[in-house]
């Protein structure tokens, strides 16, 4: 229950729904308790045997309730059947059975009526909640979370907790009113009969709980296998390419079926211990109304202490508790398994974004002199992956960053933007460090282009925006002639306005690039990052490409990563990089000059 108390706070929005559903539960409580109490006067009808004829009784105090209750209504219905017959009464007596059951329906579905608003909000706002934290989360977290476990918990773990919020104003407010209710009757009708009940309900209850502790482990489990087979499945989609090229259908197959083996397993096992509590607590029931019938009977037999119709209904009074005592066994089970949802679902809104900002960070619009990266350190895990960079890049001025794989290039990217934080040292920007500017601002400086092309499944135009989100038709059209690409988007089915696929799929690697440059193009940044940004593209492409490249960069900061050495080779500056250290820097010409370790690169790629 403490996971769930701490998603209280997003019911809060909607309690008038809350206060709604409670107040129609309690007429629903009241109206089904009466319905079964209404049935006694039927009894009293059709019983005509046993009905004594009297005058009106007095009231003698709350003591005598039960005799003056008996009293009141054999004179009432005696009353009535002399001036219209047994008939006629009888007929009253079932429309009031019928009222009673009709007001308790319309109750019970205003009650759900409004709690669907309670439930589908709190749904609502979690989702929302969760797609905040996944956007604000550093890229450092997702190197350590599957894709698939994330969503899991956006969409399986809050339906659970939707669930569980239901199942908590069901316990709560409308099944123990009704049994309450009923068990005030009952005392009325007859105490000693009601102490069997009132025995039964803590001793069915500590049964019943007993056997759902194993829930919440149960559900937990349930639900971290659903994240298993979903990472599998999100994997396989994205390399459906390379899994058919390399024919291990079979093998990724096998994966996913062994996880939905194991989710299927550990699903019966919950399921299986949630669908006892209807069952036992019916069996249980039926074993105190089977005793209750017994003695019952003893009183109305034997003893003469108890008129035949008032224990009829007496007995379906007692049986109106089942249900309700189904519900909140059901319920109960329910909840503990919300509560395994609520603690994945917690753990993760909880967990600590590490790329914070300072209170009142600088919101600065202009880049005025020069990026200064002071001797940083920074490592992903245990290993140091740059020691003590440093580095200066001028307005203006196009820095290249050359080097074999896991030499640092692209972690120097991922400190500019502030993807991860330095671990040592200090990234500034005209004199001020980064961590002092609101990420918006910092990032707003910055155009990047990735090895790999990210697009969304949209048309050309709206991938383009994402880059200026009011860029007029011309705009766009004139980025994409700026990146060499408007020449293959004009003729596609329906220009800028073409639905691209997912991830871009209907077109190919070169076109995608191009596409995320025009996109950096359309943001016209001061500060534009290239990480390896030709390296997905054939000769051709590369050619239109880079052309494209040397003009965007003009008279703009420009920090390259390169695989190519072909792409930077007028770069202002090129620093060569080994193991997260310089080895080497200066120009195209110095470099070859020095006839170190940026030639022996030059010479690997045949180029002259």
């Amino acid at each position: 229950m403490n996971y769930i108390k701490k998603l209280i706070p997003f019911a809060l929005p909607y309690k008038r729904y809350a206060y709604l559903n409670i107040f129609f539960n309690v007429l629903y409580a009241l109206f089904s308790t009466l319905s079964f109490v209404a049935l006694i006067p039927v009894f009293k009808v059709i019983f005509s045997n046993q009905r004594v004829i009297t005058a009106k009784p007095d009231w003698k105090g709350w003591l005598k309730l039960q005799d003056y209750g008996e009293s009141y209504l054999n004179w009432f219905i005696t009353e009535n059947i002399e001036k219209y017959g047994d008939f006629k009464v009888l007929m009253m007596m079932v429309g009031v059975i019928i009222s009673m059951f009709l007001l308790k329906n319309i109750s019970n579905y205003l009650a759900m009526f409004f709690i669907t608003f309670l439930r589908n909000g709190v749904l609502k706002d979690l989702r929302n909640k969760l797609y905040d934290k996944i956007v604000n989360l550093p890229l450092a977290f997702y190197s350590e979370k599957t894709k698939g476990d994330t969503i899991s918990r956006v969409s399986a773990d809050v339906n659970e907790v939707r669930n569980s919020f239901l199942s908590i104003l069901e316990m709560i407010v409308r099944e123990p009113l009704t049994i309450l209710f009923s068990l005030v009757m009952m005392v009325i009708l007859s105490p000693k009969l009601t102490l069997f009940v009132l025995v039964f309900i803590p001793i069915s209850g500590l049964i019943i709980s007993r056997i759902g502790k194993s829930l919440k482990k149960g559900s937990l489990k349930v639900q971290k296998e659903q994240g298993v087979f979903l990472s599998v499945l999100e994997e396989t989609m994205g390399g459906l390419r390379i899994i058919k090229a390399f024919n291990v259908e079979k093998l990724f197959a096998g994966k996913f079926e062994a996880s939905n083996d194991r989710f299927y397993k550990y699903s019966n096992r919950v399921l299986n211990r949630q669908n006892l509590a209807s069952p036992l607590s019916e069996l249980l029931g039926i074993i105190v109304i089977g005793i209750l019938l017994i003695y019952g009977g003893y009183l109305v037999f034997v003893d003469k202490t108890m008129d035949a119709s008032f224990f009829v209904g007496y007995i379906t009074l007692a049986y109106n508790i089942l249900t309700p005592a189904k519900s909140i066994a059901k319920a109960s089970y329910s909840v503990k398994r919300g509560d395994g949802a609520a603690n994945r679902i917690l753990e993760f809104l909880e967990t600590t974004n590490e790329i914070t900002e300072i209170p009142n960070p600088i919101e600065k619009e202009n880049f005025e002199d020069e990026i200064s990266i002071e001797n940083i350190s920074f490592k992903y895990e245990d290993e140091f992956v740059l020691k003590n960079f440093s580095l200066k890049v001028p307005k203006g001025k196009t820095v290249a960053l050359v080097g074999q794989s896991g030499s640092g290039k692209s972690t120097i990217a991922n400190l500019v933007t502030r993807f991860y934080d330095v671990n040592e040292g200090s990234i500034s920007i005209d004199g001020i460090n980064i961590k002092d500017f609101s990420k918006k601002s910092l990032r707003g400086f910055m155009g990047l282009v990735n090895q790999d092309s990210i697009l969304f499944n949209d048309t050309v135009a709206n991938n383009l925006r994402i880059g200026k989100e009011d860029a007029t038709e011309e705009e766009i059209i004139e980025a994409l002639k700026i990146a060499n690409a408007w020449e293959f988007v004009k003729d596609l089915p329906t220009g800028i306005d073409t639905n691209i696929g997912d991830s871009g799929g209907k077109l190919s690697g070169g076109q995608k690039q191009r596409l995320s440059i025009a996109r950096a193009v359309l943001k016209n940044p001061p500060i534009m990052i290239l990480d390896e940004a030709t390296s997905a593209l054939d000769t051709e492409s590369e050619r239109l490409v880079q052309d494209a490249l040397e003009n965007m960069m003009k008279n703009r900061t420009s920090i390259v990563i390169a695989h190519r050495l072909s792409t930077i080779q007028n770069a202002d500056l090129i620093v060569v990089m080994q193991k997260g250290e310089i080895a080497e820097q200066g120009t195209h010409t110095e470099l070859l000059a020095k006839n170190g370790v940026y030639k022996k690169l030059v010479e690997m790629q045949s180029f002259d």
